[in-house]
């Protein structure tokens, strides 16, 4: 069982629009409604792949209602925290270029009573758990902290924890030793304090964040492709993508993958760039199953081209 923690969840919105016009009427082509937040992607692509999840977050009002609904509708268990904050609604417009713009509202403002109720609900639903996997911002009343808080608590328990946050939030956590931390090129350029514009250069930046405190790093690197380093040295994943049609939850589609595939070593890493190929195909947010992945695809190696740039310098 994969529990996910997602401490300011939405209710996403993504249009599918030929083009952006600024000042002009839209006419979309293509709508969705989906359940959002990073850890409730990871829950949602985890049910994708048929294996047991529960979701902790704090709900509130019609939108929070909406999303328990969609993620019940989708096999996932929910574990609600209620709150009296309405949970925040999100746009997300897809051009047909794959150009993609989204519009995050702040969510609301916990109080510390619902802020340590939040963390009471992951101990209550922690046991069992294969996986602790805690992503996204923090909704406004949670410090940078918090994150840290949550990592020493799973760890107490005797329990792995998985972190894709940033910022502060992701330099306060590294103290307490996350078991896994999953940034993209532009967070991880801010870790670091550096732009990254090779391959050699995020790799750089991975060992520095375990030197820091993270046990491993599995960081996407857009159409790159994916580095894993951990104790046991470093690995290098690509595939090809034909066309993308939304990154939304790419990345959270990746660490599921990385998860349910034990989250440890060139296997979880090929199991993530499959998720994450599958992913950019499909409209919106929807999550992969194992019907559209393309394992055959995955190159996973040793072997890293440092040289190889990215897209657009990082940071």
């Amino acid at each position: 069982m994969i529990l996910t923690v997602t401490p300011n969840p939405s209710l996403d919105r993504t249009y599918e629009v030929p083009s952006l016009d600024r000042g002009e009427v839209v006419r979309a082509t293509g709508e969705r409604v989906d359940p959002g937040g990073k850890g409730v992607n990871v829950s949602r692509a985890v049910a994708a792949a048929g294996r047991r999840t529960v979701a902790v977050l704090p709900l509130g009002g019609a939108p929070g209602a909406l999303v328990a609904d969609l993620l019940d509708a989708q096999g996932i268990e929910v574990a609600p925290v209620p709150v009296t904050g309405a949970t925040r609604s999100n746009i997300a417009l897809a051009e047909a270029d794959g150009v993609l713009t989204k519009i995050n509202a702040p969510g609301p403002d916990l109080t510390p009573a619902e802020q340590e109720n939040l963390l009471d609900t992951v101990r209550r639903h922690a046991a069992g758990a294969d996986w602790i996997v805690c992503s996204g911002s923090l909704p406004r009343g949670l410090g940078p902290a918090w994150y840290a808080e949550l990592v020493a608590r799973v760890h107490a328990a005797g329990l792995r924890i998985a972190l894709d946050t940033s910022g502060p939030a992701l330099l306060a956590a590294l103290r307490e030793h996350p078991d896994v931390v999953k940034p993209n090129a532009e967070e991880l350029a801010e870790a670091v304090g550096r732009p990254l514009t090779t391959v050699g250069d995020a790799l750089k930046a991975a060992e520095g964040l375990r030197e820091t405190g993270a046990r491993a790093v599995l960081a996407s690197l857009g159409s790159a492709g994916q580095l894993l380093v951990d104790a046991d040295g470093a690995w290098y994943g690509t595939a090809p993508v034909d066309a993308v049609r939304s990154n939304v939850g790419a990345g959270d589609a990746s660490l599921a993958g990385f998860l349910v595939a034990g989250g440890r070593g060139p296997e979880a890493l090929a199991s993530a760039v499959a998720h994450g190929a599958a992913a950019v195909c499909l409209p919106g947010s929807v999550m992969p199953t194992p019907g559209d992945l393309d394992s055959a695809a995955v190159t996973v190696t040793a072997d890293i081209p440092v040289d190889r740039p990215l897209d657009g310098a990082a940071g």
